[in-house]
């Protein structure tokens, strides 16, 4: 039988010239880094990897073997490659936003919000900007972003997150198709309501209205009552306005304290979603390329070559850098059945250089990519 301390000590030593080898390696990649800055050189050669791979694969005994040391080669060129991003200090991505001190809020500036008065959205507004901030409300999240873009607005406000439904898809998909960026974040505590016409018993109900985000909040308290027809509406608050324009008392709106107030509509029951904890994440976006110096959450989108490994090779990035990623979503790619781009968050500030070495290694290695925003991560309370 093999004496197991004999093999420890004899891994041991095969470990140790494993990483002078590799220290040796990274001395070499350094020189190769000098000369691409010097010659201008990208730093990925696809076509040198491919039968670098090919050639160390060949040497090995087994199909085992083989893929392990596919495994272990893909990794040091990757390691060697974030070494070389990291000496050729090109203009990052991070670089094209300029940082301010804070957000320049001119006397007569305007935010435009998703919903009609009376909206979880317009309620953030107020909560983020102050009450009397200058404000105007769009029927569509695409109208949110038009506005901003065609400076009609300063800002823009949209749910991107409820803690209890997830990620709210039009908004990704929409910071993506516009040059709008993500300037600063916040979390609004969310309590769904059913209200109704002033008088309204819970046993004449035959609808009830809201966003489907609403109606998937309160799902369990709704399933409650069978013989009650649940419909979907553009915003919670227009669900309320309906329930008010129409004066029926067979129907009743899923929405927050706010629309019953601005509707003058009876709070039939509250706290109605099942997550007692239910919250919703909004973002306040801007057309320009800014970043409050205090920012600690990058945001960012890319899509990827359709084959093994690419996901992690990306981020990868994020994790040799020491950066924590915070929150990982995809949506499919237009015209190309299931394949995804990527939304990520990860913690950081465009001035560290971890961040824009990051930013530098996905964007070289990508099919494309495109900063979304560097912000403020707010704490919910």
């Amino acid at each position: 039988m093999v004496d197991l301390k004999e093999s420890r000590e004899k891994l041991d030593r095969i470990d140790t010239q494993i990483v002078e080898l590799f220290e040796e390696r990274m001395k070499i990649v350094k020189d190769v880094a000098e000369y691409k800055i010097s010659t201008g050189k990208p730093v990925l050669d696809k076509e040198r990897e491919k039968k670098k791979l090919e050639s160390v694969c060949s040497m090995a005994d087994n199909e085992f073997n083989r893929h392990g040391i596919f495994e272990l080669f893909t990794q040091l060129l990757s390691i060697s490659r974030k070494l070389q991003y990291s000496m050729l200090h090109t203009k990052a991505m991070g670089t094209n936003f300029l940082p301010v001190e804070t957000l320049t809020l001119k006397p007569d500036f305007n935010v435009v919000y998703f919903g009609t008065e009376g909206s979880y959205t317009e309620q953030a507004t107020q909560e983020y900007f102050g009450e009397t901030v200058n404000r105007f409300s769009a029927e569509t999240f695409r109208d949110v972003m038009a506005a901003v873009k065609e400076g009609r607005a300063d800002y823009g406000v949209l749910p991107i997150e409820n803690t209890t439904t997830g990620g709210i898809t039009d908004s990704y998909d929409l910071l993506v198709e516009f040059d709008n960026y993500i300037i600063a974040e916040h979390i609004l505590k969310v309590n769904q309501a059913l209200l109704g016409l002033p008088g309204t018993s819970l046993s004449e109900l035959k609808s009830v209205y809201s966003h489907p985000q609403g109606l998937l909040q309160s799902r369990k308290y709704l399933e409650n009552y069978p013989n009650i027809k649940t419909i979907e509406c553009s915003s919670t608050a227009a669900a309320a306005k309906k329930v008010f324009i129409d004066q029926d008392k067979t129907q009743a709106a899923v929405a927050g304290i706010q629309a019953a107030k601005t509707y003058h509509l009876e709070v039939l029951a509250s706290n109605i979603n099942h997550e007692q904890g239910n919250s919703t994440r909004f973002i306040i976006i801007t057309n320009k390329k800014i970043f409050l110096k205090n920012s600690d959450k990058v945001s960012i989108c890319f899509s990827i070559p359709h084959q093994s490994g690419s996901l992690y090779t990306m981020l990868s990035h994020i994790i040799y850098n020491n950066l924590n990623m915070t929150k990982i979503e995809s949506r499919p790619l237009p015209g190309r059945n299931f394949e995804y781009r990527f939304f990520v968050d990860f913690e950081g500030n465009f001035g560290e250089a971890s961040v824009n070495n990051t930013l530098d290694g996905i964007l070289a290695e990508a099919l494309e990519l495109k900063v979304l925003g560097n912000y403020p991560t707010v704490i919910e309370k």
